[in-house]
């Protein structure tokens, strides 16, 4: 068997938090004694021509998209591990929620004040951003016209600045995202509120292609389990508590 000297790895995931998924790409690199190359993806996952090509080994990928391609390409990609964030509202599980964010002077104190409003998110593809408000509406049974527009900005930071700057109401935003946007951008903070936290959901995970085999991915897991000293000081910058496995069964309910 020839003996892998490197690994492709990509991020599907908000730019905010690609600090901490290069120190995991580095970590591996030390562990396993290859070379991991970690780059941000500029395709939505169902739209990656390397992806389809079975050409990534390792992504970080929403769980929504990854459910959605499971479905069309079968047994090639494994879930490895998710992190669990420090705060309280997480309960020590790999989870996360979509927070509901609105100008902090704006008048609108619940959700049923968006009513009329402009929406914005990331894109389709989100379970954050999109898919998670719309089961709401539909769960709430609110109407189909419940939102006046509906806009697309692309990411979640820049669904953050919309709303800010009064070209959106209101956008749902991954509570993780917003909260290290918040802590990279603390001037932000005064000029938002959260009116609404719908979730919560199964956290993105990091997913492994499975011909890799599975001595070499319960390896990568294993050491995921256990970070060393290095990978702890950045999981502590993103208030990561612990990394936790993960099944692709755990994500099959968010479509």
């Amino acid at each position: 068997m020839t003996r892998i000297t490197s690994l492709r790895a990509v991020s599907y995931l908000a730019p905010n938090w690609f600090g901490l998924y290069q120190a995991i790409a580095a970590y591996l690199g030390r562990v396993l004694q290859v070379e991991v190359q970690l780059h941000q993806s500029e395709y939505d996952p169902l739209k990656d021509p390397l992806l389809f090509q079975d050409q990534i080994n390792l992504a970080f990928i929403c769980g929504l998209p990854l459910i959605r391609y499971s479905q069309v390409v079968l047994d090639q990609l494994q879930t490895l591990i998710a992190p669990v964030m420090q705060a309280p509202r997480y309960s020590n599980c790999p989870i996360y929620y979509a927070d509901v964010i609105v100008k902090a002077d704006s008048n609108i104190k619940k959700f049923a004040d968006l009513s009329g409003k402009t929406f914005c998110y990331n894109d389709t593809g989100s379970n954050s951003g999109y898919n998670l408000l719309l089961k709401h509406l539909d769960q709430k049974q609110y109407p189909q016209n419940f939102f006046s527009k509906t806009i697309e900005s692309g990411f979640h930071q820049r669904s953050i600045r919309w709303v800010i700057e009064g070209k959106a109401d209101c956008a749902a935003i991954d509570s993780v995202v917003l909260e290290q946007e918040l802590r990279d951008f603390p001037e932000l903070l005064p000029n938002l509120r959260v009116i609404e936290a719908i979730g919560p959901s199964p956290m993105p995970p990091l997913v492994v292609a499975q011909r890799l085999g599975i001595s070499l991915i319960q390896q990568m897991q294993l050491a995921l389990l256990q970070p060393d000293a290095e990978l702890q000081i950045m999981m502590k910058q993103f208030k990561v508590r612990r990394f936790a496995a993960v099944r692709l069964e755990d994500y099959r309910g968010l479509n």
